[in-house]
């Protein structure tokens, strides 16, 4: 994914005239308290300001997510993304509470007071969203080998949403937004997150190598192989919660020879696959199935692992009546500093310890070669996600995201959630905790045959760490009471 690091901040018409209407009507309010008002232009059209703001741009995200193709689907690059947009938000919304003294938490990288020119025109939808859009512009405004531009989606979704053109004049974007978004570039401008050294595949038996299925053939097609090497969000680095690596291997010939290994093998290859062949009979049950689908959403015009969780989020903190713009922008921002870090720390396993494990579909066609997983792409080629099979990603994100969604409301909750996946025969689910969904997400890479038990157990806990980690030490609470 590639970004513009030369876009000028925040994306709006500069003109002499407005430069010196806003700061000289700032000037006039904190010297005399006389608020002198700015010329503003006319409203195209009326205000749409239905929903909580933070949920709104993280749907427009998603909805981002679900036009993005290739390497730029990424997982880390997607919840890198999320990550940047929601901490750049509360950055902003810590600033709309520090200006009427009603914050609460710590910011993610700064806050600080501003001029305000008052209440009466929606000064909270206004940070929060011309943050997130030029957030979103700089990372998705450029089109790519594998992607189109998304400014034209994103310039008519803040239309939608404010009734005017982002390119409009607005004094909070020299007073708040230009700060926030240009503190969040630089935060993450040298992040080694464009690092695209392609993969050294290994030799040996047990290592990864391609599975063989249409985009995963050689070396290259590895899926951002460096990105445990990305600077984290909160994790001090990728290996900081790093598990011992399978029956504590340190050769992949060790590992192979273990009981444990062979045992999980047989598991996926009795409960994982696409259909029975001549050497192995199905065991998977239908509901198992369901699961396994329901919880896939890897393939293209999907919100993919990450917008999955991001949507769920959403679809909780309705459910469980979460009312607050700063609320909702404290939750989506420790969802996905988590997640981010959670990629991270996943990425590192699969690719930065001794054990770069191959995928179970590997494994299995040595003993069953008309052997295929159930995971399915929309032409109906089975395949298998084209990196390292331990640890598995939608594990490390399903106990990331149960950590902070557990720690965020005090324990546990029923709520109903969906997928996009379009295979899956559930499109909605009721859990009655979170722990209890991200297990269910974890186990079912088994049910769909692209993981080891061990890939899903080893990433859900590196995933709760992780959110105990980004709760523990991110927007917490201030010592003092509301300022």
């Amino acid at each position: 994914m590639k970004e513009n690091n030369d876009r000028p901040l925040p994306r709006v018409r500069r003109t002499w005239r407005h430069r010196v209407a806003a700061l000289g009507s700032a000037l006039a309010l904190a010297v005399t308290g006389t608020v002198v008002a700015a010329p503003q232009p006319a409203l195209a059209a009326a205000p749409n300001y239905d929903g909580d703001p933070t949920q709104y741009w993280n749907q427009v995200l998603v909805d981002v997510f679900r036009q993005l193709n290739g390497p730029d689907a990424a997982p880390g690059r997607l919840a890198r993304a999320a990550a940047m947009m929601n901490a750049a938000i509360f950055d902003a919304e810590t600033m709309y509470r520090d200006q009427w003294r009603t914050r609460l938490y710590q910011p993610y990288l700064q806050a600080g007071r501003y001029f305000s020119l008052g209440e009466t025109d929606h000064e909270e939808e206004r940070v929060i969203g011309r943050t997130a859009y030029n957030i979103l512009l700089d990372l998705f405004g450029t089109a790519t080998l594998h992607s189109p531009s998304m400014t034209s989606l994103l310039d008519q979704r803040f239309t939608h949403r404010f009734g005017t053109s982002p390119t409009d004049f607005d004094y909070l974007d020299l007073q708040v937004v230009s700060s926030v978004v240009q503190r969040m570039r630089q935060f993450r401008s040298d992040d080694r997150s464009t690092d695209s050294t392609v993969y050294t595949l290994s030799p040996e038996r047990g290592a990864w190598r391609p599975t063989g299925d249409p985009s995963c053939t050689a070396a290259q097609n590895a899926v951002t192989p460096n990105w445990g090497r990305v600077k984290p969000f909160s994790m001090t680095s990728g290996s900081q919660f790093r598990r011992p690596t399978p029956e504590q291997a340190i050769t992949y010939d060790q590992l192979l020879q273990t009981t444990e290994y062979q045992r999980q093998v047989d598991l996926v290859r009795r409960f994982g696959g696409a259909a029975d062949t001549a050497k192995t009979k199905l065991e998977r049950t239908t509901p198992q199935t369901a699961a396994a689908l329901f919880w896939a959403n890897d393939v293209d015009d999907t919100y993919r692992p990450v917008g999955q969780l991001l949507v769920h989020t959403g679809q909780v903190a309705r459910q469980l009546n979460v009312t607050s713009p700063y609320e909702n922008a404290r939750l989506y921002t420790l969802v996905s500093l988590a997640l981010a870090d959670a990629a991270i720390a996943a990425w590192d396993t699969k690719y930065e310890t001794r054990i770069d494990l191959w995928r179970p579909e590997s494994a299995i066609r040595e003993i069953d070669p008309d052997w295929r997983p159930l995971s399915v792409d929309r032409n109906g080629n089975h395949f298998s996600p084209c990196f390292p099979s331990w640890v598995s990603g939608h594990a490390t994100f399903a106990g990331a995201w149960a950590g902070i969604m557990t720690r965020f409301f005090d324990g546990n909750a029923t709520f109903t959630v969906d997928t996009e996946d379009p295979s899956a025969p559930v499109k909605s689910k009721t859990f009655t905790s979170f722990a209890q969904a991200a297990q269910e997400n974890a186990q079912s890479r088994l049910w769909l045959g692209v993981h080891y038990p061990w890939d899903a157990d080893d990433g859900m806990a590196i995933g709760d760490a992780i959110a105990n980690h980004v709760f523990t030490n991110e927007l917490t609470e201030l010592p003092t009471t509301p300022r």
